[in-house]
């Protein structure tokens, strides 16, 4: 049985999921996570389910078997639509949680009624998201929008320089990818009629926010799912007994003191080496030496 000190598993396609290890770091500083990024065979949401639940398997048997991980965290939409309930009845003593595109926070937020959503086309598509939205259709006007490629651009984004300081958004790959999925759903803003809540339904979404801003103005709510990923892990680990104690106390005996990020990260990948390092010390802050590769048959 895996102990209150074992580290709690989180994978991605690729680095999206780095958004949400960044939150779950910030929640929970006295727990070690193991990251991995199935880069070699990305990008999930252009392949099939069959694909996507193989691949869900195979990393969920590696982090238990390698890692001995005692929670595991699917921080891809994708990955959760396609075998998230298989991997919950093939292990069901492992805490699982999942992501799916926010769309009640969505609702909750809205003041216009119209409600847009962008995602992966293999998200999107999946009998999971159908589900969903026949939930809440008539509590809101939603515009959906498949974002083909645009996952799998954010990757390559992560070794290339930015923009130059006040250049259009389409000057990269990734903004003028934004631009086109953007523009064709229509209007947003805060007037009546308009798109005021845009739900970033995939996790790699939220490091191009600054792109999507550009396009919807100041004024658009973006929604996304790191922080409540977070709080439900750790409400599942302290249900189960196995949220891990402060080591020692701060100064003065006050607060616990949190063990830096470097010391709880393993960052590991079946792709580049690189691509992972560059995302990890860009977006998290983290040296290259939390990063190693891997491979996940």
């Amino acid at each position: 049985m895996p102990l209150a000190s074992s580290p709690i598993g989180v994978f991605d396609s690729g680095v999206g999921g780095l958004s949400v290890l960044r939150a779950l770091l910030a929640a929970m500083p006295n727990e070690r996570f193991v990251y991995l990024a199935d880069s070699a065979h990305a990008p999930y949401g252009e392949r099939g389910d069959t694909y996507v639940s193989a691949r869900t398997h195979a990393i969920a048997d590696y982090l238990c078997a390698q890692h001995g991980i005692k929670a595991l965290v699917v921080a891809c939409n994708t990955a959760t639509a396609a075998a998230i309930h298989e991997v919950r009845s093939s292990r069901p003593e492992l805490p699982l949680v999942g992501l799916e595109p926010a769309i009640k926070p969505a609702l909750a937020a809205t003041r216009t009624g119209h409600v847009g959503v962008i995602g992966t086309r293999g998200t999107l598509t999946s009998a999971k998201f159908a589900r969903l939205m026949t939930s809440v259709a008539e509590q809101a006007h939603f515009v959906i929008q498949p974002c083909d490629g645009l996952a799998h651009a954010i990757e390559r984004s992560v070794s290339r320089p930015g923009p130059l300081p006040g250049a259009p958004v389409e000057a990269t790959e990734t903004g003028k990818l934004c631009k086109t999925y953007l523009e064709a759903m229509g209007a947003f803003g805060t007037a009546p009629g308009l798109i005021d809540t845009l739900v970033l339904g995939c996790t790699h979404y939220v490091f191009v926010a600054d792109e999507l801003r550009a396009i919807t103005g100041p004024d658009v709510q973006f929604i996304e799912t790191g922080e409540p990923v977070a709080r439900q892990t750790q409400r599942l680990l302290e249900a189960g007994g196995i949220a891990n104690a402060p080591a020692d106390m701060g100064a003065g005996g006050g607060q616990p003191a949190a063990t830096p990020a470097t010391s709880r990260v393993q960052l590991l990948t079946t792709g580049p080496v690189e691509m992972l390092q560059a995302a990890a010390q860009r977006w998290l802050d983290l040296p290259a030496q939390c990063c190693s590769s891997v491979t996940v048959p």
